[in-house]
């Protein structure tokens, strides 16, 4: 069993560029990702595969039976009704393998997003559908539910498509990776690290074939000026302005020259120059390669004097139905910290709680998980009463990040992905000490998360991280604070 994509093109209404132009790819039994920046076209891809959208040109082949589980999972699934109502093998299967209670069907409102979406997926895999498609599965949940939905796909058995950011998954899952952008999409074999790996060494060769290309552009070019000289002077040379009328001799020798084209060798070879200049011009123009920032934007940014920023004695956060215990917490001024722990588990209210308790004079800045609406309006306002030259620094780190610095300032619409690197490139002028960001890798793309990722990493003050992006957390923390449950409505918090 497999679904083929043969040269599709689809074009939203009203919009002038197709956002799918001429894409083929084959997707075999078993899971394949698909990964791109945000607004590549990953989600109107899987749509048309599923048989949701009706490309404008192309074919999808066979016509398969498809579910498709979206990215919002408020909405009640297709066939909750039956799913709760049946207790086939199945289904019991299901409930456990995902730990779903009998009574999430009939209070699906009230569900937290990760109950939702395990429920979403299970009615889906109920189904027994030939192709599944999962639109970012693990967006906002927890370890624990991330865990238990990666057990729950690893056994289907059918054309599996995954959209996703998390970078785990798509390992533990994934056989091959459609790498979607706004030029094309390109099919890697392996899990997200394997493929991402592949792509790495595609762009070092085409680097080198640019670079190569330029040069051979550059020598032509200078070669082809030298000929252009050359000819002018040739030129100049045919004409018998200069000799003398009765000079008979230097005429006869000028008109044999001309006639039997020795003069003008030099005029042939210009033309042929400029054809070979026009050729690398073009090779040149092929071979061009998508900018990537790898600079260190930490080279002026130093850890602060005080080797403990913050200190906390040993204590319990009560809250109306749950209470988190802790042990004495310090933060250093180089120490790169990770805290993770299931939702609900208090981690966002410990953090707010450290941010209290920051020395007065403390340089930090907090990027929080959904920054409020006066938030925004602050951060937008900050960037329009910046000097040109730290506008010109802030959205240095922008690119950096991933995003189009353009977009960034066209009106008082942005992302939320826009807004979360917005605000860390404006705190990154403050020259923080410590930098804190709840869930930071929320509604971004692969790209931007790595990019996120090197950032991070090279920060050389102190650092708390809260995230569910394991990959993201090993490559930037080397402390970890974990909560964990010790009770119905108690947790504990460990530092290792």
């Amino acid at each position: 069993m497999q679904l083929n994509l043969n040269n599709i093109t689809y074009t939203y209404p009203l919009a002038v560029e197709p956002i799918l132009a001429g894409v083929s790819a084959t997707f075999p039994q078993g899971w394949t990702g698909i990964v791109g920046d945000n607004g590549a076209g990953k989600t109107t891809l899987a749509l048309v595969a599923c048989g949701l959208l009706a490309p404008d040109a192309g074919s999808v082949t066979p016509a398969l039976v498809a579910a498709y589980c979206a990215q919002d999972a408020t909405e009640p699934p297709e066939a909750l009704e039956e799913f709760a109502l049946a207790y086939d093998s199945e289904v019991i299967k299901l409930r456990r393998d995902l730990d779903i209670a009998d009574d999430w069907p009939w209070r699906y409102a009230t569900l937290s997003g990760g109950q939702q979406k395990r429920l979403q997926i299970a009615c889906a895999l109920w189904r027994a559908p030939d192709m599944l498609v999962l639109d970012e599965p693990t967006n906002h949940v927890d370890a624990t539910t991330r865990k238990v939905i990666e057990h729950a796909l690893a056994g289907f058995r059918g054309v599996g498509l995954l959209i996703s950011h998390d970078r785990a998954l798509l390992d533990a899952l994934c056989s091959q990776c459609l790498f979607v952008s706004a030029d094309d999409a390109t099919m890697r074999p392996g899990g997200y690290s394997q493929a991402s790996g592949q792509a790495a060494i595609e762009r070092q060769s085409a680097v080198r074939a640019h670079e190569e290309a330029r040069r051979e552009q550059r020598r032509i070019a200078r070669e082809t000026q030298r000929r252009r000289e050359e000819a002018a002077q040739k030129e100049s040379g045919r004409s018998l302005r200069g000799i003398a009328k009765h000079d008979n001799d230097a005429r006869h020798k000028k008109r044999v020259a001309i006639v039997w084209g020795t003069d003008g060798i030099a005029a042939h070879q210009s033309a042929r120059m400029e054809a070979r200049l026009a050729k690398a011009d073009a090779q040149a123009a092929s071979t061009a390669v998508a900018r990537r920032y790898d600079a260190n934007i930490w080279l002026n940014a130093r850890p602060s004097r005080r080797p403990v920023l913050l200190r906390m004695e040993e204590g319990v956060l009560e809250h109306d139905t749950w209470s988190l215990a802790y042990p004495p917490l310090y933060v250093g001024n180089t120490d790169h910290i990770a805290l993770v722990g299931d939702n609900g588990s208090g981690k966002t209210t410990l953090v707010k709680s450290l941010v209290d308790q920051l020395s007065e004079g403390t340089r930090y800045l907090y990027v929080p998980q959904e920054p409020t609406e006066a938030q925004r309006t602050e951060v937008l306002m900050r960037l329009r009463g910046l000097s040109a030259i730290e506008r010109g620094r802030a959205l240095s780190v922008v690119a950096q990040l991933n995003s189009d610095p353009d977009r960034v300032l066209e009106g008082d619409v942005v992302s939320p992905g826009e807004l979360r690197k917005l605000m860390l490139a404006l705190g990154i002028l403050d020259s923080p000490e410590l930098i804190i960001m709840d869930e930071p890798t929320n509604h971004l793309d692969l790209g931007s998360t790595e990019a996120l990722e090197r950032l991070l990493a090279g920060y050389p003050g102190a650092l708390l991280l809260v995230s569910h992006d394991a990959t993201l957390l090993g490559a930037t923390t080397t402390i970890t604070w974990s909560i964990e449950q010790r009770g119905s409505q108690a947790w504990q918090l460990t530092v290792r």
